[in-house]
């Protein structure tokens, strides 16, 4: 495991495999490397490309350091990509909006390429969308500033799951890991802003991306990821067949070894 200072002199843990063009993976909502994070992906990737997993901070190993604005974790990437240097950003969920923030503040320099995993956005016109998240929003910071990570969770989950699996991942392992980083939730949602596509970012990331949805997942997934397209200048999208927003690491390694590295590899050698 390598560390990372973060220019808030936040300690940021990481791992690498892999060799060839670098690539950072960013979780989404609660998820780490010991906790429904991406170091499968990794493992899956290792034979094209050097992948790098690691914590957001406020999880798993990496420290924290208040108070959070989006602006420290892009610190963090950039502290990442000075270890490693460029880097293409993959980013699922919540950190694939992260991770456009961060190729648009960054620039091509240090993040020559993106790919964004199902970035849960609404359309910029979808005003009940809008009201909707907001009052989510309003109820999770509360329930964080009461010191309920519980309801803070059941509220997070309860777009996914039905309540009587909520209940029974209550009685799970997974569930106690799940409330040491539940404060996490307000640093997404912060990320994500109002929740909707954030067009004007969107306009200044000209990097080429690739922005993916999966199959069987709901339908404004693909709406939010046509609207990224339509605005970002190099954009393309891919619908991976039968795949959710869970998508399976031998489905997307080889898509991201061909956007990341493959043709990389072949600018390299015209």
């Amino acid at each position: 495991m390598g560390q990372v200072i973060s220019g808030d002199g936040t300690a940021i843990a990481y791992e690498r495999v892999g060799s060839g063009p670098a690539v950072i993976l960013v979780d989404g909502a609660l998820g780490h490397r010991a906790l429904y994070g991406q170091r499968a992906l990794a493992e899956a990737l290792r034979p094209h490309l050097t992948a790098i997993t690691y914590d957001r901070r406020g999880r798993g190993e990496s420290a924290d350091t208040p108070p959070y604005a989006p602006e420290r974790e892009i610190e963090d990437l950039a502290a990442l990509i000075g270890a490693a240097g460029p880097a293409g950003l993959y980013g699922v969920s919540s950190g694939a909006v992260l991770a456009l923030r961060a190729a648009a503040a960054l620039g091509p320099a240090r993040v020559p390429r993106l790919v964004l995993y199902e970035p849960p956005l609404d359309a910029p016109d979808d005003d009940e969308a809008q009201d909707a998240y907001a009052r989510y929003v309003e109820r999770v910071d509360r329930a964080l500033r009461a010191g309920r990570r519980d309801e803070a969770l059941e509220l997070f989950l309860g777009d996914m799951l039905p309540p009587e699996e909520i209940a029974a991942l209550r009685g799970t392992p997974e569930w106690p890991a799940m409330e040491a980083v539940a404060h996490t939730l307000a640093y997404d949602n912060a990320v994500l802003g109002d929740g909707t596509v954030p067009l004007a970012i969107a306009r200044a990331v000209t990097v080429p991306t690739l922005v993916l949805v999966g199959g069987a997942s709901p339908p404004f997934k693909r709406a939010a990821a046509d609207a990224l397209v339509a605005a970002m200048p190099r954009a393309e999208s891919r619908v991976l067949s039968g795949e959710t927003t869970m998508a399976s690491p031998e489905i997307l390694a080889p898509v991201l070894a061909a956007f990341l590295g493959g043709r990389a590899e072949e600018r390299a050698r015209g």
